[in-house]
């Protein structure tokens, strides 16, 4: 990998002998395995690691039948790199596989809401907003061909493993993408820091049915092209000095509120996934 060993943590190396990868770190290997979308080839744990806490991975291994074998930390560092935090885990794997138009229109179960981003170009924001949009229920993310970061390691360590979950597609032309899901039915909401509508003052007309959060990259946000599929503009009330948000944090707040209003019962209820 290009990355230097400071930059690197628990996430996704390029296997340099072939198509294959190694997901690394216990969140992003424990999703992968109980996700199951990539192709499982094989699971490494260090010789002498504590199996406490790589319990839950052992068992989703075992469960999706992935073969486990020990591996000495000189054995993960030369296959990782030196610096790869990878916890004491690695896990052979199949690229991430990604999905057509089509295929992201019709995951999840409706009503859906869909995130897609115009020119987040930012690993990090990605991976954060992959993990606030599986955390929040939304079915896929929406990306361009050009613009967007590929599924990296920096995503996903960032996502800590959401990114494994979430369908995902890419486009040449964003506009287009839009105006096709629009058709089926979906409405554009686009966060806008100069929106006159508050996100808090939505009508609970507007709410009902399928939607996208359309989000943009910060300091640019959306282009004027892209502005002209949105349906219904939103900025989020601020009322410190501060002028706007970092992309993944309005995410979060867009995400959150849109999902509270639809269910007014809770967001997915209480239990052993949720957070104190």
């Amino acid at each position: 990998m290009a990355r230097g060993a400071r930059e690197r943590g628990p996430g996704v190396a390029r296997d340099p002998r072939g198509a294959s990868e190694f997901v690394y770190g216990i969140h992003p290997v424990l999703e992968a395995l109980r996700a199951r979308r990539r192709q499982l080839l094989r699971l490494r744990v260090r010789e002498g690691r504590g199996r406490s806490e790589i319990v839950p991975v052992l068992e989703a291994a075992h469960a999706a039948g992935v073969p486990i074998e020990e591996a000495s930390a000189a054995d993960l560092a030369a296959r990782l790199g030196e610096g790869a935090n990878h916890q004491g885990v690695s896990l052979e794997a199949g690229p991430l596989p990604e999905v057509d138009l089509a295929g992201l229109c019709a995951a999840g179960t409706p009503p859906r809401t869909l995130v897609a981003l115009d020119q987040v170009e930012d690993p990090q924001n990605l991976g954060a907003i992959a993990r606030v949009a599986e955390a929040a229920g939304v079915s896929g993310l929406l990306l361009t061909d050009r613009h967007s970061p590929p599924l990296s390691p920096a995503v996903s360590r960032a996502s800590a493993g959401a990114i494994e979950w979430l369908p995902t597609a890419r486009v040449p032309n964003l506009v287009r993408a839009l105006n096709q899901l629009k058709e089926k039915g979906f409405w554009v909401f686009g966060a806008e820091t100069e929106a006159s509508e508050s996100l808090f003052d939505l009508p609970d007309r507007v709410l009902r049915g399928e939607r996208i959060v359309l989000l943009g990259a910060e300091g640019r946000g959306l282009r004027p092209g892209v502005q002209g599929v949105v349906d219904h503009r939103v900025r989020i009330p601020l009322a410190g000095r501060i002028a706007s948000l970092n992309v993944a944090t309005a995410a979060a707040i867009v995400l959150f509120e849109l999902a509270r209003r639809s269910h007014p019962a809770g967001i997915g209820g209480s239990g052993p996934r949720g957070s104190p």
